[in-house]
């Protein structure tokens, strides 16, 4: 049974693993890298999809998130603390009515909110598990599985109308923990890549899957932690994927594609100005319009240190 991520996460790189495949380093498909760094873990598909097909041996995973590195450090080496707690807040769920639902809903984000201030997130302690159970019931019946905070950091997504949503996956959860044994994982800013260790270089595979650049004023949508991703960011992104190109690591990076909406939009062929020849176009099924009519297949880009 193939693990897939237990998570849904807004910008997921599931729909696009086939394409993304064909832009992978050959030293990926003959087994000559072993390692993978991945700054932006999100939902993990990458992660999953890669620990599933090469054998890479260890893997190193960050995000800015505080939440979400909780729950993956939760997941990980609590997993069986966490099921009965996920089951129990499922059986519950579901036998309410529609209203009553939206009610525990709300109870949950409310309380979920309110305890923030008293997590540390960088000691784990038994409120994690809690926390990532509350975490993971409100990703699994919010509005399409967004994670969204606002300004004074809370989580604010509406409730979800689903029939029947599936708190906990059992199988798929403890398969996860499996994989996640080979990893590490940590929270932090992507620049903390620097101190990547002293081995060979050439056996590094990173993949990066910033918060996209917006394609519009009303397209704005990368409130995934309490600080903004925005162009300063996305510079100082460039320059680190220069810095370690230096040191030999392989990289892919993915981002939104300016040209969807401003053909003259040159943002990201002047800030890779060295890997403009390897710099791709693949078609992605995102939403970059609130008119459902008006959505479609827009462009993403991928960017490359090495010819594919």
């Amino acid at each position: 049974m193939t693990t897939r991520p237990f998570l849904k996460w807004a910008g997921g790189k599931g729909q696009l693993l086939g394409r993304l495949t064909a832009y992978f380093p050959k030293a990926l498909t003959d087994g000559s890298i072993d390692t993978y760094y991945e700054p932006f873990v999100g939902g993990g598909a990458m992660f999953f999809h890669l620990m599933q097909t090469y054998p890479i041996r260890s893997a190193t995973l960050m995000d800015a998130n505080p939440e979400l590195i909780l729950t993956y450090q939760v997941v990980k080496n609590s997993v069986e603390t966490l099921v009965p707690l996920l089951g129990q807040m499922e059986r519950d769920f579901l036998k309410l009515s529609e209203v009553k639902r939206k009610a525990r809903f709300l109870k949950v984000r409310e309380a979920f909110n309110k305890s923030f201030v008293g997590i540390n997130f960088q000691t784990f302690s038994s409120s994690w598990v809690e926390r990532a159970a509350q975490l993971i019931f409100l990703n699994k019946t919010c509005f399409n599985g967004l994670f969204r905070v606002n300004r004074r950091g809370s989580f604010n997504v509406p409730f979800g109308s689903y029939l029947k949503p599936t708190i906990l996956d059992e199988i798929n959860l403890r398969n996860t923990s499996a994989l996640l044994a080979k990893a590490k994982i940590q929270l932090g800013d992507f620049d903390q890549m620097r101190n990547l260790s002293a081995r060979s270089k050439s056996k590094t595979f990173i993949y990066y899957d910033p918060p996209y650049r917006p394609l519009s004023r009303t397209a704005n949508f990368n409130a995934y932690n309490r600080t903004a991703f925005g162009d300063p960011e996305q510079k100082r992104l460039a320059q680190l994927f220069k810095d370690l190109d230096r040191k030999g690591c392989y990289q892919m990076l993915s981002n939104s594609d300016p040209k969807n909406t401003d053909s003259k939009d040159n943002f990201f062929e002047h800030l890779y100005s060295d890997y403009v020849h390897y710099l791709y176009r693949i078609p992605a099924s995102r939403s970059i319009n609130s008119n459902a009519a008006r959505r479609g297949l827009i462009n993403e880009i991928v960017i490359t240190n090495y010819k594919s």
